[in-house]
């Protein structure tokens, strides 16, 4: 049966666009290009199946859509280099079913020149088609906050850089059944570079921050006043606060090997930011010197091992590293989230914690990690023994900052 759409790749990308074209009134297949989560619940996969979303494991369906949209994973490989596997292989199983007319949007986060230079001639090659004549090809930026309760598909601007401008038409077209707003780049390299840009931005902006927590608690300045204070200043400004580590699915990117010239802040900001688990364990070893007790021995209680709050997604949480750092140190680590029934650090399971305030209170020391809304986090002051906030989350005086 036909369909307005096809998602390849159903991870974190890939779902919720799923999610916000079946919520249009699109007929939408599913289509997995590998080992991916996503962040959807399961009532709200279940409503997406009940108004019609089709997961699929046959290539050949792919053939019969309108639209096609690439939403496979692109991560880091080891060499530092963008890893783009599973978009290559997303290219070749749609372009050995590709009809024309068919437009063709690439959302995997890739360096700018991908769409040209990478998708096309797979594209071209796999189906014996010319994009630009026989296709429309375009690049949009995926902007998934995964949990953000004031913004969704409806209401967060969709950028779209087509190879031409009916490639651009087409791709706007599809996106205006989704969001209330499309906003038009010159082409392709400039969306993608869109994407680079926004997720630097905020590499950037938290290692600055991490780096001012660090200098304020040597100074003995409450960072978390200072921003209270900042944030007030009506431009120039946007607040952002210290944590543990970034975490997320999205990679920052200083270009290399593209061009001669690097984000050096952008390397920089990655040194920082990577920096910060080591910060929060020499931080809690600390605070247990203090209190005249050893790291080695010491019972650690973590409380939220998520990358988001109110979420299960765990990519790139810092607390495996946290975890890892303080058993090396000889410390007893357990855990408690509500959203992780069971973890692992290196294929070694952790303690999970079944009743939080009986945990905190027998723990040496409990660090919150993330900040559930499911956490009293005034009742867990009261009940730790100690307590090493690196959220800022607790009441003032109620508990160790960051």
């Amino acid at each position: 049966m036909p369909a307005d759409l096809a998602v390849i790749g159903l991870g974190h990308l890939g779902l919720p666009l799923a999610q916000a074209a079946v919520a249009a009134g699109l007929s939408t297949l599913g289509y997995r290009t590998g080992p991916e989560a996503g962040s959807l619940t399961a009532a709200e996969l279940r409503r997406m199946l009940s108004r019609g979303f089709r997961p699929t494991s046959n290539p050949a369906e792919l053939g019969r859509v309108r639209t096609a949209v690439i939403c496979a994973p692109a991560q880091r490989g080891p060499d530092g280099t963008m890893d783009l596997g599973q978009v290559e292989a997303a290219a070749r199983t749609l372009a050995e079913r590709l009809r024309p007319h068919t437009t063709v949007i690439l959302e995997s986060p890739v360096p700018p020149g991908t769409t040209e230079r990478f998708l096309r001639p797979l594209l071209e090659k796999g189906s014996g088609l010319r994009a630009g004549r026989d296709f429309h090809l375009a690049y949009s930026p995926s902007r998934v906050d995964p949990g953000n309760r004031d913004f969704g598909a409806a209401n967060t601007p969709k950028v779209i850089g087509g190879l031409t401008p009916a490639c651009t038409e087409s791709a706007a077209t599809f996106y205006g059944r989704l969001t209330d707003k499309v906003v038009r780049a010159r082409g392709p390299r400039e969306a993608e570079t869109v994407q680079v840009l926004e997720t630097n931005y905020r590499q950037v902006n938290i290692a600055l921050v991490n780096e001012m927590a660090v200098l304020c608690h040597d100074l003995g300045v409450d960072l978390w006043d200072v921003i209270r204070c900042a944030e007030t200043k009506p431009f120039g400004f946007q607040a952002f606060r210290p944590g543990p580590g970034t975490g997320g699915h999205a990679v920052p990117q200083d270009l290399a090997g593209l061009t001669s010239r690097t984000l050096r802040m952008v390397e920089l900001a990655q040194q920082v930011n990577n920096h910060m688990p080591q910060y929060v364990v020499q931080r809690a070893a600390t605070l247990l010197n203090e209190h005249g007790k050893s790291a080695r021995g010491a019972r650690v209680l973590l409380l939220g091992v998520t990358y988001k709050p109110d979420l299960a997604d765990q990519q790139g949480s810092p607390a495996h590293e946290i975890a890892l750092r303080l058993m090396q140190l000889g410390a007893s680590v357990s855990y408690h989230d509500p959203h992780v029934p069971a973890w692992s650090v290196l294929d070694r399971p952790i303690p999970r914690a079944d009743s939080l305030y009986e945990a905190a209170a027998d723990a040496d020391l409990t660090i919150l990690l993330q900040q559930h809304r499911t956490y009293d986090l005034q009742g867990l002051s009261v009940k730790a023994q100690l307590l090493l906030d690196t959220r800022g989350a607790t009441p003032t005086g109620a508990a160790h900052r960051l």
